[in-house]
This record gives structure tokens, sequence and C-alpha cells, in this order.
């Protein structure tokens, strides 16, 4: 969005030098207006959250449904949204060398398919928290529909690969969103 802005502010400016004011200024407002809206994190609403999928081709096995293993893939963007949105940060505790997130049990339900351009919703609910784990729900949306479920457990790992008891203030913040707590992100 930086880069856009720059180089069609530089044109702008150039339109501007070359005398032709008026036109610089509804090239400003059309750029503008045209610009491309932030970037839309997932959102909680009480005790959920709920994350946005649009299926794409890419997404679609031949028989033009999602390929089964994409589900786990649009589940795993919610809760690294949901985390985000919570304020934990997993990258600086994996460069920091504390640890990381690991899937240590999966179990999903498919009901029925989703297709291609599909408008979706992942809802995410903590169940559980635990020293060095937490239980996560989640529902696949088409409106309505209840696509696919799923419950993952997620165990915090030392550098080792190690169960280690998870950081306290994101113990802290599970609890809070389980119980549906605002906390400020």
């Amino acid at each position: 969005m930086r880069h856009f802005t720059r180089i069609a502010a530089q044109h702008i400016n150039k339109v501007a030098q070359q005398g032709l004011r008026a036109k610089a200024h509804r090239l400003s407002k059309t750029v503008m207006d045209n610009s491309p809206p932030p970037f839309q994190p997932g959102y909680f609403d009480g005790a959920t959250h709920h994350f946005r999928v649009r299926v794409y081709f890419e997404d679609t096995d031949l028989s033009g449904i999602v390929y089964h293993a994409n589900y786990i893939r649009y589940m795993e963007r919610a809760r690294s949204d949901m985390l985000r949105l919570a304020g934990i940060d997993q990258r600086a505790a994996m460069e920091s060398g504390e640890g990381a997130w690991a899937i240590t049990d999966l179990a999903l339900k498919y009901r029925l398919p989703a297709k291609l351009d599909d408008d979706l919703l992942v809802i995410s609910t903590v169940d559980a928290v635990r020293g060095a784990s937490v239980i996560i729900s989640q529902n696949i949306m088409r409106g309505q529909q209840l696509l696919t479920t799923g419950r993952v457990t997620a165990a915090f790992l030392a550098p080792d690969g190690r169960p280690r008891r998870q950081p306290k203030n994101w113990a802290d913040r599970f609890t809070a969103i389980m119980n549906g707590e605002n906390f400020p992100c």
C-alpha cells in the first residue's frame, strides 16, 4: 500500500509541476478514492472469533469442491488471526527462543462441501486453557449452513520440542477470550 501510494504521489507531483494543478487535484482524489482498503482481520464478538475466507480456484479439486486439507488451512488462518488480535505474538516467541505452538490433536467432521467463490466464515471459540496447551473449537460456515467442525489442541513447545508452560499473559488472554471478556488488543 505504501509503495502504491508513493508511486501515485510521485505521478501527481509530476503532473502538478507541469502546470496542470486541476488535473493533479483530480488524480489525487481518484487515487485516494480507489485505493484498496486496509487489510481487515477477523474480529471478536464476545467469546467467539470470526474470520472470513473466500474460496479461490486453487482451493478446489477437479470436482469443483474445496480439497479436504484446505479446511485445515482456513482454520489455521483463523486461529493465527485470533492470537494476533488477542495480543499473542507467536513470531516474537519463536525468534526469542521461548517456544512455539504445535498441533497435538485435531478432529474434523466434514458435513457439506464448500465450492468455488463461496464466502465462508470460520468461527473459533476457546474451550479450555491448560498450563502448556489450549483447546479451540472451530466451525466453518457458509451463510447459515455448517460445513465443517473441528477441535484442535495446540501445545506450547520449547525449542527442543518438549512441552513447556505457555507464558502466563497468554494463558490469561485465552481465559479472557473463553469468558467473553473485553481486553485491550
